[in-house]
């Protein structure tokens, strides 16, 4: 049986994002990507809170940060990556309003652009 492997699609603020997390901490995460384009769910990916089971989330603690990417399962072929930030917040396991509202508006526009 061979598996379908997804594309993974960035966008294109997510993906710069994304590039100054440092090198190892995208390495565990590319990985995780990886894993979720072959169908899998790699152990630090968990399902974005508030949303449908589509967007999830890789929670990566690193070195006493909080990497964090939100990408979307469930749009055309493709897995799409959302949003990746480092969490700064030390009080709470919550996603600061902020950040939510960005993945919800990118979200939105991808679906408009891709419906």
């Amino acid at each position: 049986m061979t598996r379908k492997t997804r594309p993974i699609s960035w966008i294109k603020a997510a993906r710069k994002d994304f590039e100054r997390f440092p090198i190892a901490a995208q390495s565990v995460c590319l990985a995780a990507l990886t894993i979720a384009a072959e169908g899998g769910k790699a152990d630090i990916v968990k399902p974005f809170k508030g949303h449908d089971s589509g967007i999830m989330e890789i929670a990566l603690p690193w070195r006493g940060n909080a990497f964090r990417v939100v990408y979307a399962v469930q749009i055309a072929e493709e897995l799409w990556v959302l949003h990746a930030f480092q969490k700064k917040s030390t009080q709470g396991i919550e996603t600061p309003r902020h950040e939510v509202e960005l993945i919800e508006s990118r979200l939105k526009r991808l679906q408009e652009l891709l419906g």
